[in-house]
C-alpha cells in the first residue's frame, strides 16, 4: 500500500510539473490579451479538453503505439528522461521550453483565429514531455495493478482541471505572480523535474542492461 501511494504521488508530481500549469497560464494570458472574457474562457475550455483527450489516448494506447514502431519501453524511457532533463534545465534557467512552444508558434498563435488547439493544447499542455511521462508511468503502473492504472487516468484529469482553473482565473493569478515569483517557482519545479528525469534514465538503463544493476 505504501509503495502504491508513493507511486501515485510520484506520478502526480511528474505530470503536474511537466504540464506546468503556471507557465501555460502566463502564455495563455499573452495569447488571449485582445479577446473578450467569453472568448478567453472558450479558448481555455477547448485547449484543456483537447489536451485531456490526447493525454488519455496515449495513456491507454501509448504502449501499443511503441510496439507498432518497434520501440522498446526501455529505450523510450531513457529517451524520455533525456527530454525531460532538457525541459528541466530550461526551467531552471527560466526559459520557455522549445519542446513546448517555439517562438514561431507563439508568434503565429497570437493572430490565429483559434489558438486553443495549437499552440495551447499541443504542444503547451500535451506536448512531447507530457506524452512521454504518461506512457512511462502507465507502463510502470502495471506492477501495482488496475488501481494504479486507473489512478494515472484520474491524475491526468486532475491536472487538467487544475490547469483549466488557473487559466480561467489567469487575471487573478497574474496579479500575485510576477516575473520574479514565476522564475523562483519555475526553477524549483525544474530541479524536481531534473531529478525525475534522471530516475527515468536510471530505471531504463537498469531494465535494458541488468548487469548495471550492481553499479547503479
Amino acid at each position: 500500500m505504501v509503495d502504491l501511494l508513493t507511486f501515485v504521488l510520484l506520478s502526480l508530481s511528474s505530470i503536474f510539473i511537466v504540464v506546468n500549469p503556471l507557465a501555460v497560464t502566463l502564455i495563455y494570458v499573452t495569447l488571449t490579451d485582445s479577446m473578450d472574457a467569453a472568448e478567453r474562457f472558450r479558448v481555455a475550455y477547448e485547449a484543456n479538453r483537447v489536451a485531456l483527450v490526447v493525454m488519455l489516448v496515449f495513456a491507454v494506447a501509448g504502449g501499443a503505439i511503441l510496439q507498432v514502431f518497434g520501440i522498446s519501453l526501455e529505450a523510450f524511457r531513457v529517451a524520455g528522461g533525456i527530454l525531460l532533463f532538457g525541459i528541466g534545465m530550461e526551467m531552471v534557467y527560466a526559459k520557455t521550453s522549445r519542446t513546448k512552444m517555439t517562438a514561431t508558434e507563439k508568434y503565429e498563435g497570437i493572430d490565429a483565429d483559434d489558438i486553443a488547439l495549437v499552440p495551447l493544447a499541443i504542444p503547451m499542455i500535451a506536448g512531447p514531455g507530457t506524452i512521454t511521462t504518461i506512457i512511462v508511468l502507465m507502463n510502470e503502473s502495471r506492477d501495482f495493478g488496475v488501481i494504479a492504472m486507473g489512478a494515472i487516468l484520474l491524475l491526468c484529469l486532475l491536472v487538467i482541471v487544475v490547469n483549466y482553473y488557473m487559466m480561467k482565473h489567469a487575471d487573478l493569478i497574474t496579479k500575485y505572480v510576477g516575473p520574479r515569483e514565476y522564475r523562483v517557482i519555475g526553477r524549483l519545479m525544474g530541479m524536481m523535474l531534473i531529478a525525475i528525469a534522471v530516475q527515468f534514465v536510471i530505471t531504463g538503463l537498469r531494465q535494458a542492461f541488468p548487469i548495471l544493476v550492481g553499479g547503479l
